[in-house]
């Protein structure tokens, strides 16, 4: 089964075509472009490279958030549409648990494994997993402790760091072992976690003209 998998979760991204559980490639994005410049651009030059066309693709997987606003609009707005031309079903896929996965490798089976992604504002996105012994990206490889929440970041002065990576290419592989048969399309969900910034600024604005005719 070949699969796309896209995460427009952080400004760059990542894109990666997976044949079955290999990853054939991932690139990263260009993070000087917005993803609205350079989808599907990213996807479509991926592919060709290796000497193939989007109807080839069977299952399209996306990082269905937490992240920037705007780009998980642009992204799954993107999968959604090549999955409807070419008559495909989309995978969607936390990015949390994305990161959490990679973060397991090599770890002892009842590891806490804690997923951290920036969310502004000085303000993180995260979740909480246990690593079972399933094998690794199966979806009983990790288990939920905490659920994705957003707040303020805690010193884990004991806890070993490990660096941002790539996420396109565990998107595409918990894609397989998630919803290999993917979901349709239409049906698909953002994983926002917190209000948008523009909701929040409007919100703050109104509270300010209340306050202010309330005062006069």
């Amino acid at each position: 089964m070949r699969v796309l998998a896209l995460d427009t979760t952080t400004r760059a991204g990542s894109v990666a075509l997976l044949d079955g559980e290999r990853i054939v490639e991932e690139r990263a994005g260009d993070g000087a472009r917005t993803h609205a410049e350079r989808l599907p651009a990213e996807i479509t030059s991926l592919i060709e490279s290796h000497h193939l066309t989007l109807a080839d693709i069977d299952l399209y997987a996306v990082g269905s958030g937490p992240g920037s606003f705007t780009g998980l609009r642009i992204g799954i707005a993107t999968i959604q549409g090549l999955a409807l031309v070419h008559g495909r079903r989309i995978a969607p896929i936390s990015a949390l648990e994305a990161i959490g996965h990679l973060c397991a490798a090599g770890a002892a089976p009842g590891t806490l494994v804690g997923a951290w992604m920036d969310a502004h504002r000085r303000e993180v996105f995260s979740a909480l997993y246990r690593i079972s012994h399933a094998l690794p990206f199966s979806a009983e490889h990790l288990q939920e402790l905490e659920g994705p929440t957003v707040g303020d970041p805690a010193a884990a002065p004991a806890a070993r760091l490990v660096p941002p990576t790539l996420l396109a290419g565990a998107i595409g592989r918990l894609a397989l072992a998630r919803e290999p048969h993917g979901i349709d399309p239409g049906a698909m969900r953002p994983l926002y976690v917190r209000r948008p910034d523009a909701e929040i600024a409007r919100d703050e604005k109104l509270r300010a003209v209340e306050t202010d005719h309330k005062a006069h």
